[in-house]
């Protein structure tokens, strides 16, 4: 008898032990209104290849958040705002390229306020990053420290927009292409994010396309033998939702490739919006995909996916 119940203890205390290896967490971070909550036993998952293991988090799940890339580092920051913790945006950092991949934010109910205005300018290092990735906060030299998440996409709290000048987010950008050129399209996107008859929500991923080697054309020398890549071509991918969530029909994206280059403006010139139409820097997500190799948008449904990063609408989104 005593042997019978000895092996129905150590048979109840195996279930007991494999019940607690189990992830018992399991969060959606992908609500409208961005708020983050993460407990502290959650527990992240792992996957990847020979070359290396991608560790997901929560935040993979998020409509906004790309497929992330082996090797690169991910970087979330959040804020708390009205009582709650928001995410204020993500990136993919390249160690090799010293430089994001791409940005991933959003414009909604909580990040669409403009309630602070621009920073004095509070450039630092990315206090996420490891010290081997940091690059120090002074100038770019010959180019701009140019914003990926803009300053003016972060107006809804001043350590929202503090967390935009960390380095992570800057990209070496000629001058007259950080001003006017690139932030005209920034300020189209933070039109439409912030017009509530345009979007419930605006999904925005931003980045300097730093994937191809034969794509870079500078380097910016940062000493210790660290190096900034200086991207040929920037992009946006961008995402709206105007109605019921579940319906194919309320989403609408569009995407811009666009080359860094000088293109004739002066920092005080009005660039018009036809502009990018003109010099063909308009296209699909699908497009965009099939240049940089960036799954975009891939946490939609998939019948989803396939209809809105095939269309475009320049009247929609330009006019």
């Amino acid at each position: 008898m005593n042997d019978i119940m000895n092996k129905n203890r150590t048979f109840l205390w195996l279930i007991v032990f494999a019940a607690l290896a189990i992830p018992v967490a399991i969060i959606s971070c992908d609500n409208d209104d961005n708020r983050y909550e993460m407990p502290d036993d959650v527990q992240w998952r792992s996957s990847g290849n020979a070359a290396g293991a991608i560790v997901t988090t929560p935040f993979d799940e998020r409509i906004e958040v790309p497929a992330r890339k082996a090797g690169n580092t991910f970087v979330s920051h959040t804020v708390q705002y009205n009582g709650h913790e928001v995410m204020n945006y993500c990136l993919e950092y390249d160690p090799d390229k010293m430089h994001s991949r791409w940005v991933a934010f959003r414009l909604d109910g909580d990040t669409r306020p403009k309630e602070v205005s621009r920073s004095s300018e509070p450039f630092a290092d990315d206090p996420k990053l490891p010290s081997s990735m940091k690059i120090g906060s002074g100038s770019f030299g010959y180019y701009s420290r140019g914003h990926l998440v803009a300053s003016a996409d972060r107006l809804f709290s001043r350590e929202a927009n503090e967390q935009t000048f960390y380095m992570s987010n800057m990209s070496p950008q000629i001058f007259n292409f950080n001003a006017p050129y690139w932030s005209k399209l920034e300020g189209i996107v933070q039109d439409r994010g912030r017009n509530t008859n345009f979007a419930d929500t605006l999904y925005v991923v931003k980045g300097g396309y730093i994937d191809d080697d034969a794509d870079i054309i500078d380097y910016v020398e940062r000493g210790n033998g660290k190096r900034v890549a200086v991207p040929g071509h920037y992009f946006m991918a961008l995402l709206r939702v105007k109605g019921a969530a579940d319906k194919s029909s309320s989403y609408n994206s569009i995407a811009f490739w666009i080359e860094h280059r000088d293109y004739g403006y002066n920092d005080n010139d009005v660039v018009p919006a036809s502009v990018f139409q003109a010099n063909h820097q308009i296209l699909s997500v699908d497009e965009l995909e099939s240049l940089t190799g960036i799954d975009f948008f891939h946490n939609l449904p998939d019948d989803i996916e396939e209809r809105v990063e095939k269309e475009y609408s320049v009247g929609l989104w330009m006019n």
